[in-house]
Order: C-alpha cells, then structure tokens, then sequence
C-alpha cells in the first residue's frame, strides 16, 4: 500500500514508522480513488484500536500531493512468514503464545467493530524481543451500525488465507479473521500450509471442502489439545468455528496450562470442588460458582521448596492455596508464610506485571491457579463475586503491608 520511512515526531520525541502512498497509483484514472480510499482505510480503522498487540496508528493526512499515515515504529521488520518454514519453526509454547496473543487481539478489535479481513503471517509482525502486532488494516471492515461502510465487499483479501465465505464472497464476520489465524497457527506448528494448492481454483476447492492433513504428520509432538482446537479454528462451518476470538485464547490458555506445563499428578474434580468449597475465599459462592471456578482453574501440586513465581517472571494468574503452605522471598531472603486459604499473584492477575517475589512451596503444596483470560468465561455473577471477594483479599493484604511500613518507620 506504500513505502515505510523511519521517521521521528519532535512533539512527544519518539521514532515513528512514517507509511507514504505511491504517487503513480493515486494518479491512476481507474484505480486512483480505490487506492486511495484502501490507503486511508488503514488509519479509519485501526486509529480507533489501542492494544498492545496492534500497530498503534498515531496521525494521518495530506501534505501537497502526499497521502501519509503516522504509525507505532516495530524495530526489524521481521513478520510471522520468517517461522512459516519447516526448518525455522518455533517451539511449540511459543506458538501456542503467539496465537494466544493475536486472538486476543482480534477479539478486541470485533467488539470495536473491526474485522480486519487479511489476516496473514506478513501482516504479523515480531518485535525484537518476540512480541507480536498485527498490522495493515487497509482492508478493514467498519461493522458499527453508526458507520459508513469503509471498503467495498466482495472477494478481497489474500487468497492463501482466505475463510470458505471469503472465497465464496458471503457474508463476513470476525469469524473470517479467526480462520485465518487457524491458518497461522497451522503453519507456525507444521511448517506447512493445510491447504496447499497449485493453483488458484484447487486452492479454494481445498479451503471449501476439503479438511487439511493432521498436522502431527509434519510434528509429531503437537499435542492433541492443540489439534482440537485447529480443528473448531478451521471449520467450514461457522455454527461449529470459534465465534469470538476470546474463546480461542481461553483453550489455547487451557491447553498451555494442562499440557505444555510440566505434567501434574491431578486428582478428581469432584475432590478438587470438595477442598476448594471449603476455603474462606469461596464462602458464600453458590456451589454452581465453585464448579465454574473449579473447571476454569487449573489445579496444581508442588514438591517441597519447588518454586511456584519466580522474581522478575511476566504472569498474569492468581494462585489460591488449597492444601499446604508457601514463602515469599524477595532478593533470596525470606520475608512471609502463606497458609492454606491465603492467596497470591494479585497484582499479576490484575496487571500482567513482572512478579516482585519469589513464591516457594514449603512442603507438598497444592494450589489453584486461576487466568485471567479462563476467568472471564465463567457466569457474570460468578465473575463478579470472585471479583468482589478479589478486591477484598487485595485491599486487606495492601493495608497490612502499609500497617507494617509504618511499624518499620
């Protein structure tokens, strides 16, 4: 859509990439006004996004004859094809994280109204220490009742990754970008494309009814969870795919925790519901919330002085002692004892901070440990009572730690 200049605002002193459209296409008799309608799409639509995992979109407009579109600068330049190849793959939690961080992405921009409709590895870029942002949304589509319709429908986007109504131009939901991140996330795990094709017409025959090849053919250690949920991410059926992008990245959440971790020795659920119902946290939840926050969480055990969090690690979860006792260390020196209906990580949960303290099991020790991304799936009640009972256990740990810098003073 046009050539991308470091550039550097003075005003807030920063570097910018600094997006200029091509003169010659403006120009054009035939095309010129398409063109330049699909260069400024980019800034309409992704100007109204602010998320960690998208270009930030920072100024657009005209100087003389020159279209422009101020932007977030990604040092490198480096996009997801780079790890598309069968011998520079990554490994597979950092798939798994990847696409976690893109679905939750996608989903922010849908309830924005955005449906970004060419979802694809060149359009992913990798920051330089491995993040990711999803760029380019010139061909993004306003679903918003009070907006004008940005770009015209009909067959656009990249063919290779491309959703069945894409191809067959039906109608278009966010369901598309979440195909097409399926599609990512199958290359990203076997190097190759599901739907590889020689041509054009074989391609979307393959993408309209055809089912693509067990990706454990290419990788055999891909774990079942992950082949599930390429399965209902490349569903021709809509009523059977993903709706939301925020499901998608509550399974592959579920599927990190249950199966990239370090295996657990679990018990039943109906133990786990049975010692959790009896913690001071869970008092007055109906026992339909407890099931909920049960099967949303993920019941861990730890050996003795195992480390649970570890200084300086990025996490976002909140851990809940169920059985056994903790310590809280800071700098290699202990500073508390955590019991057994006492909890920690709070600030994680809330932030997704970089932990302050190293949390340690003194001896057999189990917890639940419950996402914050797991979390928002359960009922709207259930969600409001654990928030509730959450903000109570913050404050009273926030006005102890107060209560003892004052002692110290």
């Amino acid at each position: 859509m046009g050539t991308v200049y470091r550039g550097y605002d003075p005003y807030v002193d920063r570097q910018v990439a600094l997006k200029v459209a091509h003169a010659e296409q403006l120009n054009d008799e035939e095309g010129g006004d398409r063109y330049r309608k699909m260069f400024f799409n980019e800034a309409h639509t992704a100007g109204r996004l602010t998320h960690p995992n998208i270009i930030g979109i920072y100024d657009a407009g005209v100087d003389g004859d020159t279209c422009y579109i101020v932007m977030e600068l990604v040092e490198g330049g480096a996009t997801l094809k780079d790890y598309c190849r069968a011998d520079n793959l990554l490994a597979i939690e950092k798939v798994v994280e990847t696409i976690f961080k893109c679905a939750k992405a996608l989903d922010y921009a849908h309830k924005q109204g955005v449906i970004h409709r060419d979802i694809k590895p060149t359009n992913i870029l990798v920051t330089g220490d491995g993040d990711v942002k999803i760029g380019d949304f010139s061909i993004a589509h306003l679903t918003k009742m009070d907006s004008t319709e940005t770009m015209p429908m009909g067959l656009v986007g990249s063919p290779r990754y491309m959703s069945p109504e894409q191809v067959t131009e039906d109608y278009i939901t966010s369901q598309t970008d979440l195909f097409s991140l399926g599609i990512i996330m199958y290359e990203l795990l076997a190097g190759k494309h599901p739907f590889a094709a020689d041509s054009f017409s074989r391609l979307v025959q393959r993408i309209l009814n055809e089912d693509p090849p067990d990706v454990r053919q290419f990788r055999s250690e891909v774990p079942e969870a992950l082949v599930e949920i390429l399965g209902r991410a490349l569903a021709k059926d809509r009523e059977q795919r993903y709706q939301m992008g925020l499901e998608l990245a509550s399974d592959l959440s579920r599927a990190f925790d249950t199966l990239l971790e370090a295996p657990q020795e679990n018990i039943s659920e109906q133990e786990q519901f049975v010692a959790v119902k009896q913690l001071d946290f869970f008092d007055g939840f109906p026992d339909a919330e407890v099931w909920e926050i049960v099967r949303a969480g993920k019941w861990q055990d730890y050996a003795d002085s195992e480390e649970i969090i570890v200084e300086g690690d990025l996490d976002d979860s909140f851990y809940i002692i169920v059985h056994g006792e903790v310590t809280v260390q800071k700098g290699g020196k202990e500073l508390r004892t955590l019991l057994a209906g006492d909890c920690f990580g709070e600030m994680g949960y809330l932030a997704k901070t970089k932990r302050t303290a190293t949390i340690a099991a003194r001896g057999p020790t189990s917890l639940l440990k419950v996402n914050s991304t797991v979390i928002s799936q359960v009922s709207l009640n259930c969600q409001v009572r654990f928030l509730k009972v959450f903000l109570r256990t913050l404050i009273h740990r926030l006005s102890v730690t107060t209560e003892r810098m004052s002692q110290e003073l």
